[in-house]
């Protein structure tokens, strides 16, 4: 019997989603809930799983088309699985140490034909994680393994231009690069999520009077707080006690004494939000997205941690949904993880202040008439000057400050 294989239906706010890659070939055999087709809207990858067990018969879109809700993509022939001593043993091995994998974890499992019993998982309770199973397999000793930057190209780029230094295009082999008389290109076409950033990041400076204030946190309380109970803190929470708690902690505080920052422009009116959602930006591979943290305010520190680290690996994972991205009133950056030692954010629309962190450096500071050396962040916060004077964005930074510099306030929420 054959099986209609169409797009789900879409959120209310996406139009059409890009088709960007097929797990199974015409003729491949797929088990029912297994992930046939990912596509991509301009904030997450779907996965599209097999309704029913049975053989791809004909695929419909190729990859890059786009597609809208109840679009069909594929037929499957119904039947069941002829019984396959490699695949079946490699699911049977993955029950057997009772170990929970997702369909993406479990698809790089059994076509590496690996044993989830030798990966280490990092994930919660230490589940494995795609990631760990990417590491694993980077791990492994391959013959004639490609670079990473070719596959990606291979993978993301299908179609590539390669143009010689005489204006002729064509194929040109991976030694021709950097080669003396070569210059090459690539054009490859930008992602949905790419150009959603792109999009959102020319709407913030077009249309927000954006300006940028700046100040430095000395980090030593915080330090020593984190040092004397992060023991006690995993051993209790089971979770890992960070930074981003205390900073999300302070500027929920922050936001309540100056709640023109958690408010927002709407054509010629202000909306005062009586509630904090505050977005937390994550990297991956596709780009910056921002999930959001929900009355935070509600949350204690162990309860943001553990939604901080949820929201990692599902971005990891490619597993977070519209729900997690959509709203926020205001939203924490932190490129010091990757070094940043001082920037100007970018508004996250329409949400009026973004607040900025970066990497901490031990500094010379003057404390009681002496120098002395301490672990200083600089801290950034843009806003929007339509909506912010600049008189409240700077006492809110330096109120973020305080906070940080005196954790009893945090503590005992004074």
């Amino acid at each position: 019997m054959s099986i209609e294989v169409l797009v789900p239906d879409l959120p209310e706010s996406v139009a059409d989603a890009t088709l960007i890659s097929w797990h199974k070939k015409p003729g491949e055999f797929i088990e029912k809930g297994e992930n046939l087709v990912d596509l991509e809207t301009d904030k997450v990858v779907l996965e599209v799983p097999a309704p029913e067990s049975g053989i791809l018969a004909k695929v419909f879109k190729e990859n890059g088309s786009t597609v809208i809700s109840g679009d069909l993509l594929a037929e499957l022939e119904q039947q069941e699985r002829v019984q396959e001593q490699s695949s079946d043993k490699l699911q049977t091995d993955a029950v057997s140490f009772d170990i929970p994998l997702s369909p993406a974890v479990r698809r790089l499992i059994l076509e590496n034909q690996l044993d989830p019993g030798v990966i280490k998982g990092t994930g919660k309770d230490g589940r494995i994680t795609k990631t760990d199973v990417l590491d694993y397999l980077q791990q492994q000793p391959k013959p004639e393994e490609k670079p990473l930057a070719a596959e990606i190209a291979q993978t993301e780029a299908p179609v590539v231009e390669q143009t010689k230094a005489s204006g002729e295009t064509g194929d040109a082999p991976e030694s021709a690069i950097g080669s003396p008389g070569l210059r090459p290109e690539q054009r490859v076409p930008m992602t949905r999520l790419r150009a959603k950033i792109a999009e959102r990041l020319l709407q913030a400076q077009q249309n927000a009077a954006m300006l940028t204030t700046f100040n430095e946190v000395n980090m030593q309380s915080i330090i020593n707080l984190r040092n004397q109970y992060k023991a006690r803190f995993e051993q209790t929470h089971e979770i890992k006690l960070g930074f981003m708690s205390f900073f999300v902690k302070a500027c929920v505080e922050a936001l309540k004494h100056f709640p023109v920052i958690n408010a927002s422009i709407d054509g010629n009116d202000i909306i005062y939000h009586g509630y904090f959602d505050i977005g937390i930006a994550v990297s991956t591979p596709r780009g910056l997205i921002v999930p959001v943290l929900r009355d935070a305010d509600q949350l204690d520190f162990a309860g943001i941690e553990k939604n901080i680290t949820s929201f990692g690996e599902k971005a990891r994972e490619g597993k977070l949904t519209y729900e997690d991205l959509n709203g926020g009133t205001f939203t924490i950056t932190n490129g010091g993880i990757f070094g940043s030692m001082l920037s100007t954010p970018l508004l996250n629309p329409p949400q009026s202040a973004i607040l900025g962190m970066h990497a901490i450096k031990e500094r010379p500071v003057v404390e009681n008439g002496e120098i002395i050396i301490r672990p200083i962040m600089y801290l950034a916060l843009s806003y929007d000057h339509r909506l912010v004077d600049g008189r409240d964005a700077v006492k809110f930074l330096a109120y973020i400050k305080d906070c940080l510099e005196s954790p009893a306030h945090l503590l005992l929420n004074i």
